[in-house]
């Protein structure tokens, strides 16, 4: 096992170096593509800060739906389904919360979320729009020229690289502490964490930096095939129906829905892998064996209910936000 320790942390660490040096490289090249002036420069910065706007409205909208999610996902890791228990829905855990929590228990976890969304969605749009230059620039294409679902599939999967550098420790940190209360609530134990920063302390003390990057792998597993289809359908629906705000609401609606049935799987895999003590799995394969004796294939989509409930609101509100953040910032408002 600690054979096993010492090759993730130092595969992580290999990804860690890479992704630095990625965005670094990247963040010179990208605009030297494309011209020799500042223009390049100025469209990042757009990316940037309105993916920023775009995660705080979504975090905001959405994250009440996420705990119900990862609640969902994580429960069936500590209680195996004997066939007698009866199986909570969306919205009966959303009444166990409000019950036993109160209201403020479904916002239980948000400061992670919160501190880590505007760096994750910044650099997640500011990934699309490097990956869309990127492309553009090895195929010879025009600013304004639409691009392929191929090369729409390529900006979106490569924008989950960078993103992966802010995403890993902060859904390891909002997903230990929105089953937090649940576990405390069953064992009556003290609470582990008191908060964010507490969290991440105590996960960097016991395991450097391995701790807050457990789950690196899933995580990349999940987001780039799930960022081709969120990037690429909100692409493709938005420049069909033309820019407008109601454009952005709709072609962010369809992004959100399209994008939770193809990453869940490995979401619930990531939840339980992140959510568990260390030394539970020693590989993502004992996560998949583990899950299948407990709960079955149908385990693969706990937590379909909630995210899909979420996905609407969260993805339109987000993009509505991102879009008009950037036209602010181009003088269009």
């Amino acid at each position: 096992m600690k054979a096993m320790s010492s090759s993730n942390s130092f595969t992580q660490r290999r990804f860690l170096m890479f992704s630095v040096v990625l965005i670094i490289a990247l963040a010179w090249l990208s605009p030297a593509v494309m011209a020799k002036d500042l223009s390049p420069w100025m469209s990042n910065l757009h990316s940037f800060a309105g993916g920023g706007v775009g995660g705080i409205c979504s975090v905001l909208v959405g994250h009440p739906l996420d705990l119900v999610k990862v609640r969902l996902q994580t429960a069936a890791a500590s209680t195996k389904d004997d066939g007698k228990t009866p199986k909570r829905g969306t919205f009966g855990v959303l009444r166990d919360i409000v019950r036993k929590e109160g209201f403020g228990g479904l916002y239980r976890g948000v400061a992670a979320p919160l501190v880590a969304v505007a760096p994750i969605w910044a650099v997640s749009f500011w990934g699309f729009d490097t990956g869309d230059k990127i492309v553009r620039a090895m195929a010879g294409l025009a600013p304004g020229a639409s691009l392929t679902i191929a090369q729409l599939c390529f900006a979106g999967g490569f924008s989950a690289l960078p993103t992966a550098l802010v995403m890993v420790p902060a859904e390891r940190i909002k997903c230990l502490l929105q089953i937090q209360q649940q576990q405390q609530q069953g064992s009556k134990s003290v609470r582990q964490y008191n908060g964010f920063g507490d969290c991440a302390a105590s996960l960097y003390r016991e395991s450097g930096l391995a701790g807050l990057y457990k789950g690196t792998t899933l995580t990349l597993m999940r987001d780039i095939p799930g960022c081709m289809v969120y990037f690429g359908v909100y692409t493709v629906v938005k420049n069909a129906l033309g820019p407008s705000p109601l454009s952005a609401l709709i072609a962010g609606s369809l992004a959100g829905v399209s994008f939770w049935p193809v990453i869940l799987p490995m979401d619930c895999l990531k939840s339980r892998y992140q959510t568990a003590p260390e030394g539970t799995y020693q590989n993502i394969g004992q996560v998949w064996s583990t899950l299948m004796d407990d709960v079955g294939p149908t385990g693969l989509f706990n937590g379909m209910g909630p995210a899909m409930i979420r996905a609407m609101p969260a993805n339109a509100i987000s993009f509505l936000g991102a879009e008009l953040t950037k036209k602010a910032l181009a003088g269009g408002v």
